[in-house]
């Protein structure tokens, strides 16, 4: 294992950002930014052993500052929606920004996703901290965050999240990448099975309605190995039952990944709002380019009896781990 690390441009303030590059035996690559604590690239070998970079993403920093997305991002305070941008805590309303709607996004106008983190080479791992002030976005509390990244011998990508806050907070933590295991086009060929007996019924604004329904005879059912297709748009939360949450295949490659996690709830969205642009090595991206498989909380779980607890007690320290790991089939 080797990491290394170089400038990968400057913030419209004149920050420097840097890009890590950690590297195995085996040839698998991510590169990770400081900002946003971003993976900027992802390259795995396909069955014939050719790299393949599995991630959208940006070739410029500039790309990531003008573009909405959160290609590759961490997100937080609060990963996914909070309705209407209040919530109650310790009998006290918090008033959150509004940046979907009426609705609270992915930690609000300047969430973890816009911020410069402070990143380090640890052991065989990278490091990146920050602390969320208090009010930051509307949140009570200063929140202490570290996102480490490690890149195993078997392309194993793992992320741990640890925080702790000095106030009771929500915190609800999970990285944006899209994945396209073909490294182009769309995933509509691409097969999918998630481990989940019931996912979160939504609104037409992707707010979930509180109840968690059956997947049984519904187009959510990925219980069995299938398509993802091109006739439906998921924008989901599925309430995670065993171990591997996920299994994403490309035909064409042969790549695998396989997702486990020890949250909860998965996010399964389709690039069904990530608008027509342009992406690393002039790759067109839009609808269907890719696939989140966003391991988390479930989504506004303040106003939902019976979702997972979304508060953080003060001084209780979080932790949580989710693996990335690659593949191939014959």
């Amino acid at each position: 294992m080797s990491i290394t690390s170089a400038l990968f441009g400057h913030t419209r303030r004149g920050t420097p950002v840097t890009a890590y590059r950690l590297t195995n035996a085996g040839g698998a690559c991510a590169v990770i930014l400081d900002y946003g604590a971003t993976i900027q690239s992802l390259c795995v070998p396909d069955r014939d052993g050719n790299p393949v970079d599995v991630v959208l993403g940006y070739d410029t920093l500039e790309e990531y500052e003008a573009n909405d997305g959160y290609l590759g991002a961490t997100i937080g305070r609060f990963a996914n929606r909070i309705a209407g941008g209040t919530f109650f805590l310790n009998g006290q309303e918090y008033r959150l920004a509004k940046n979907d709607g009426a609705n609270h996004l992915h930690g609000g106008v300047c969430g973890f996703d816009k911020q410069l983190w402070q990143g380090k080479i640890e052991g065989d791992g990278l490091v990146f901290s920050r602390t969320s002030p208090d009010g930051e976005e509307g949140y009570p509390g200063a929140l202490e965050i570290q996102v480490r990244f490690t890149l195993s011998e078997d392309n194993t990508l793992q992320i741990q999240y640890d925080a702790q806050a000095d106030r009771d907070t929500p915190v609800n933590l999970t990285n944006h990448s899209y994945f396209n295991l073909a490294g182009r086009g769309t995933v509509s060929g691409h097969t999918l099975q998630i481990c989940a007996e019931r996912y979160a019924e939504g609104t037409a604004d992707c707010m979930p309605t509180g109840r968690l329904l059956e997947v049984e005879g519904t187009p959510f059912d990925f219980r069995k190995e299938k398509t993802i297709g091109e006739t439906f748009e998921y924008d989901h939360n599925f309430v995670l039952a065993g171990s591997p949450a996920a299994r994403l295949c490309c035909p064409e490659t042969g790549i695998v990944l396989t997702v486990e996690t020890d949250l909860p709830g998965m996010q399964v969205y389709t690039s069904n709002m990530l608008g027509a642009r342009t992406g690393k090595g002039g790759m067109e991206l839009g609808l269907r380019s890719a696939v989140c498989l966003e391991t988390q909380l479930f989504p506004d779980g303040m106003h939902h009896y019976g979702f997972s607890n979304p508060f953080l007690p003060a001084g209780q320290k979080l932790c949580t781990v989710t693996r990335y790991r690659f593949s191939q089939t014959p």
